[in-house]
């Protein structure tokens, strides 16, 4: 033996015993694992043919001369809707562009499933539109809805779907013939650039993994939509919280639009996701509702919410122009759309087609306009919405972009996000801010109003005297009812100090609010200023004039009436109500209000008033009171009243019950003529209140009991 056979010898021996020990263990499990539970994707090549006939579902048929459709996808190809790798193009891209309807796909597999194996088939995830699969020409199931009569099929947008195969008879390689018969709609040309039958390959395999990878595929699906969802979420709460505004703000029509459009935003995005996840709503639906009228509606509502927002009133004709090319743009989508194929062919379509983008472009004259007219009066407003406004219009165009092949989605994990979303998204943010800045001003500015309004009250104190000042011989009522917070009517009743006579001016400013009050304030302190001097009405009259001509457009009805201590009374009038003397109308000549002319000549009269006689004055809030029946109070019901023993607070409280319209004056005068005696209130007519209550016709006044009992005697 040589020395290299006994050194090989001695390594042999040594070197398994310096090598460690192998571990085990007697209780170890081992896991069953069970080749054969898999799934192939069909790639193919597919046998391809245009068309429709019953016949090509049989297995028997030959189908040598169809052409070849490889599905097999390219590397870093992504699906647009769902975000999943192994998009392929569809058959307008592989040499049948144009084409819509019917067609089929065909392969013819080998398969060997493993001892008790069950097998099925997934559909393409991404389709268009709908199918029907057959398995040696048996029906195993469709996606969508197909009906007999050469009626159309009812499509909805691509799901996961998957079918289980008939149990073979016998254990060893089975030939199965698979069959798709597809159909798609001419609409489907226009939304995707790539559009025709299958987008992705079926999967054939293990019917334990096919019905795995069916709910993964339906998670991803849900998972895609999960971005729409919460833009639905956050656009309903936009409308709630721009509709909650209105409570802030009722004067501010913006925050209703805003609400409008947020609404229909949100309904958009939420029916995008119930087309998209079920089965209730088909294409053609979905379709009429986001391109026939939501989607018009939006881009409309978004150009009204700017021509508010800026406070463009002067440029009345755009509403009118914007319902205009809202209606257009609904009706060219109908018929673009191809949502009425089977009345309306399919290149007539495309030129309406072609006529809604016009509109879409055409809207933007407007929009554009608005925007500059919005920076021009709001400045760094307007100029913080141009960039969402243009992200909007973007969106508009959202299909045409993806024709174009522009990406127009994303997928940030696995969440769909579309540039329509993007662009409401921003464009909300952006008014959110907005609509925060001008809430607070609009407080702001309600709080200088409030302020003001406060302060007008207390002058609406000096032109309406809360205690009348009592004069001998004399009993003076007075009530007044103002129709808002600061009225524009006001009365004075001025006793001379010495001769025992009193000076009484009534009247009417025009306007309500706060300017009417602080009119009437000026006109109060020019009468008192002219009474220190002279208590001629006429000289008041003139007076009061002159002020308010000097002012232009300041202008009031006025009447004054001077009583002297035995009953003389002077009564001039500009334009105002004349008072009533006993019920009856004192005749005087009308004339024109104070305010408009620096020389006008003022109607005058004087008559004299015996012990007992009752003087009413009104202001034409009284007359011109109406009723829901569009009826006004008039002078008949003044009349009625009047030949009543009733109050001036009744007059006031009948006239408002009826419906007040405008501010209510009553001052009632009634004259004794000897002093230190008291005076008695008396009808002008022996006329019983039950007897009254009977002259006035029920179907147009009612007297409420409760003023009945308060104010008639």
């Amino acid at each position: 033996m040589t020395k290299a056979s006994v050194c090989l010898l001695m390594c042999l021996v040594l070197v398994p015993g310096c090598l460690p020990a192998r571990a085990t263990n007697k209780n170890r499990k081992d896991v069953p694992v069970k080749l054969g539970q898999s799934v192939v994707s069909l790639t193919g090549p597919w046998k391809f043919r245009m068309g429709d006939d019953p016949k090509w579902a049989d297995p028997n048929y030959d189908d040598s001369h169809w052409e070849l459709m490889d599905l097999s996808p390219r590397d870093g190809s992504v699906d647009p809707t769902t975000g999943q790798p192994g998009y392929v193009p569809g058959w307008t891209l592989m040499g049948h562009p144009d084409y819509w309807g019917y067609a089929w796909y065909r392969l013819h597999v080998r398969v060997q499933p493993y001892e008790g194996g069950k097998i099925a088939i997934a559909g393409p995830a991404n389709v268009n539109d709908i199918y029907q699969v057959f398995a040696n020409g048996v029906l195993l199931g469709s996606f969508g809805r197909f009906r007999n009569g050469g009626t159309t099929p009812v499509e909805y947008y691509s799901q996961p779907m998957m079918f289980d195969l008939p149990e073979p008879d016998t254990d060893g390689p089975q030939d199965v013939v698979l069959a798709f018969r597809v159909w798609m709609d001419p609409g489907t040309l226009v939304s995707i650039p790539d559009a025709g039958g299958f987008h992705n390959a079926p999967l054939f395999g293990d019917a334990a993994a096919i019905d795995a990878n069916h709910s993964l595929a339906v998670l991803g699906l849900h998972r895609t939509y999960t971005f729409t969802v919460v833009v639905a979420a956050l656009f309903l709460l936009l409308s709630i919280l721009a509709a909650s505004l209105i409570l802030f703000d009722r004067g501010d029509p913006v925050y209703g639009w805003l609400s409008g459009v947020f609404l229909l935003t949100a309904l958009q995005s939420a029916n995008t996701c119930f087309a998209a996840l079920t089965q209730s709503e088909s294409i053609v639906v979905a379709s009429l509702l986001r391109d026939v009228f939501l989607g018009p509606l939006i881009l409309g509502g978004w150009v009204m919410v700017w021509w508010v927002w800026f406070r463009l009133r002067q440029h009345a004709w755009l509403p009118a122009l914007i319902t205009l090319l809202t209606v257009m743009y609904m009706f060219s989508n109908l018929m673009g759309e191809d949502l009425l194929f089977t009345l309306i062919p399919h290149p007539v379509s495309q030129l309406f087609h072609l006529a809604s983008v016009g509109i879409r472009i055409f809207f933007l004259l407007p929009l554009f306009f608005i925007v500059i007219e919005g920076v021009r009066e709001q400045g760094w407003d307007g100029l913080l919405a141009v960039p969402a406004i243009i992200l909007a219009v973007a969106a508009q165009f959202q299909t045409e972009l993806a024709v174009m092949h522009f990406q127009i989605s994303w997928f940030p994990w696995g969440a769909k996000v579309t540039l329509s979303e993007v662009a409401y998204i921003a464009l909300a943010a952006v008014v959110f801010v907005l609509l925060l800045r001008r809430l607070m001003l609009s407080l702001h500015r309600q709080r200088e109003l409030s302020a003001e309004v406060m302060q007008a009250q207390e002058v609406q104190r000096v032109l309406i005297p809360e205690t009348l000042p009592q004069v001998p011989g004399f009993v003076l009522q007075s009530e007044y009812r103002p129709a808002r917070e600061v009225g524009g009517d006001f009365f004075q009743i001025i006793p001379h100090s010495t001769d025992g006579s009193v000076l009484i001016v009534a009247g009417d400013v025009t306007g309500k609010g706060l300017q009417a009050g602080m009119l009437g304030a000026l006109i109060v302190g020019t009468v008192r200023t002219e009474a220190g001097h002279s208590s001629h009405p006429l000289a008041i009259l003139q007076s009061v004039n002159a002020q308010l001509e000097q002012r232009g457009h300041a202008h009031a009805t006025c009447l004054a009436l001077h009583i002297a201590r035995n009953g003389a009374a002077t009564l001039a009038n500009a334009g105002h109500l004349p008072p009533y003397l006993n019920g009856k109308e004192l005749p005087i000549q009308g004339s024109l209000p104070l305010g408009l002319l620096a020389e006008a000549e003022f109607s005058q009269i004087r008559f004299q008033l015996q012990p007992s006689d009752q003087l009413v004055l009104l202001s034409d809030g009284v007359v011109e009171a109406q009723n829901q029946q569009g009826k006004l109070f008039g002078f008949d019901r003044v009349r009625q009243l009047l030949a009543t023993p009733i109050s001036a607070a009744g007059i006031a409280a009948a006239a408002q019950v009826f419906g007040q319209q405008d501010d209510i004056s009553v001052i009632a005068i009634a004259f004794n003529g000897v002093l230190g005696e008291p005076i008695v209130w008396r009808p002008t007519q022996a006329i019983h209140v039950r007897e009254t209550v009977q002259i006035i016709p029920e179907e147009a006044f009612e007297f409420p009991d409760i003023l009945r009992n308060q104010y008639l005697n």
